[in-house]
């Protein structure tokens, strides 16, 4: 049966595969717009002009987030789930190892950086599509009791695939010179994307359909227009799915991708420094975000979740004066600390943004909620960051801005109603929606 125990660990192996291999090509570009694209794809901009120009191509992935939650979570909730994992992985994978092949500004003049931005754009669109069908096959081929973890396995794929990028960026960096590593390199991670892929979609190709989405296929329940469906039936679950990973996004993009620039730039220390920091707190994840999310299932999502806002608004202010410190164990101590707050708060989050829409808008309303989320978080975090600290000299001004938007975060949780114990079939509490076929 599709919800048997052997059949929910597969689905949970595949999501956690699958989703590990979709950030690393994500988390890849990031780590290189911090290191190299600047100098590849920008060299005629002095160099924090260029780093600028780096983050703001590095956002356009997520500007094309939400537009693949829409296409492709329509398709989830149409089609189903497995087939658009299928897809996601594909478009992500062929994305990452394209820009392994793009020549520099040197080579092609502006096509170079207009290229870049095309792949990130596709890069978007598949991992748009990604987390809500991972999220969802994970949450609901498993026991209902154990919600909150089955759900987190697909969150550890983001630490995994930014580890991995990481460490083989990083170990690229090592092994090479400067200029040897700018040449080719840091091209190297990129086309390996075009192998992993391969191992991705043999996995991905062996589960089962959902058996929730299977039931309401069964019945004929699906929505002819989700994303609709979403706003008129589920307008405060949208908004409170939202609100809660703003903050989120904001405060683990300062601790693991600012960081990068910070460290390099204002405390001038070598670009291992920093990339070593992460990989140390990443790999701590690995086991933080399945604890967190069994945890919920215990005490709940929302008091979890919680302790990690609090913990990362407080943890915050002092990550910039470890840093500053130049002190390499200092600052390992700087990001571990910040990224057991980030795990507390992300280990309940992919059950609790899921747990907020009924099985036939899940697809849509999670996708949509998470990357719409991430426009507003990630994708702007590291331009707002750079852009505070140039004018007003201080890390205390970019602490007070991830407070604010972890206090978003705080609201949206406050608004919410504790999803751990809800029927997955029908969500919180849906309003009338359109007619369905």
């Amino acid at each position: 049966m599709g919800n048997s125990p052997n059949q929910a660990r597969r689905v949970i192996v595949a999501s956690l595969i699958g989703t590990s291999l979709e950030w690393y090509d994500f988390f890849l570009y990031g780590t290189a717009a911090a290191l190299v694209f600047n100098k590849l794809f920008f060299p005629t901009f002095e160099p924090l002009t260029g780093t600028l120009l780096a983050f703001t191509t590095y956002a356009v992935g997520f500007v094309a987030r939400p537009l693949g939650g829409i296409v492709f979570g329509h398709f989830g909730d149409r089609v189903g789930r497995k087939s658009v994992l299928v897809v996601t992985l594909l478009l992500m994978g062929i994305a990452t190892f394209l820009i392994g092949l793009l020549p520099g500004y040197g080579a092609i003049g502006v096509a170079a950086p207009i290229l870049l931005v095309s792949l990130r754009f596709l890069q978007g669109l598949g991992l748009g599509g990604e987390w809500g069908g991972a999220v969802l096959m994970s949450i609901e081929h498993g026991d209902r009791a154990r919600r909150g973890l089955n759900a987190s396995w697909p969150q550890v794929g983001v630490p995994m695939g930014n580890l991995l990028a990481a460490a083989v960026l990083g170990l690229m960096s090592a092994v090479l010179p400067e200029d040897a590593f700018l040449s080719y390199g840091w091209r190297i991670p990129f086309l390996l994307s075009g192998v992993l892929v391969l191992v991705g979609l043999w996995i991905r190709l062996r589960v089962e359909e959902s058996p929730l989405f299977a039931e309401v296929a069964a019945g004929e329940r699906k929505a002819r227009m989700p994303l609709v469906d979403v706003v008129r039936a589920h307008p405060r679950s949208l908004f409170s799915a939202i609100a809660a990973r703003v903050g989120v996004d904001v405060a683990f993009y300062t601790f693991t991708l600012f960081i990068l620039t910070y460290v390099t730039d204002t405390v001038g220390l070598s670009r291992s420094v920093g990339l070593n920091a992460v990989l140390i707190g990443s790999a701590l994840q690995l086991v933080l975000i399945p604890l967190f999310g069994a945890l919920s299932d215990r005490y709940g999502r929302r008091p979890v979740y919680l302790a990690g806002v609090v913990g990362a608004g407080v943890w915050v202010f002092a990550f910039f004066p470890l840093l500053d410190t130049g002190s390499y164990p200092v600052i390992v101590l700087a990001a571990v600390v910040a990224l057991v707050t980030h795990a507390a708060m992300y280990g309940p989050q992919a059950a609790f943004i899921a747990e907020l829409f009924s099985t036939r808008l899940r697809y849509s309303g999670a996708s949509m909620g998470y990357q719409l989320a991430g426009v507003l978080g990630g994708a702007l975090a590291p331009i707002i960051a750079l852009r505070l600290l140039d004018v007003f000299g201080t890390t205390t001004a970019i602490s007070l801005y991830v407070v604010a938007a972890l206090a978003i975060t705080a609201a949206g949780l406050a608004i919410a109603p504790e999803t751990r114990d809800v029927d997955l079939a029908e969500g919180p509490g849906e309003r009338p929606a359109a007619p369905v076929t």
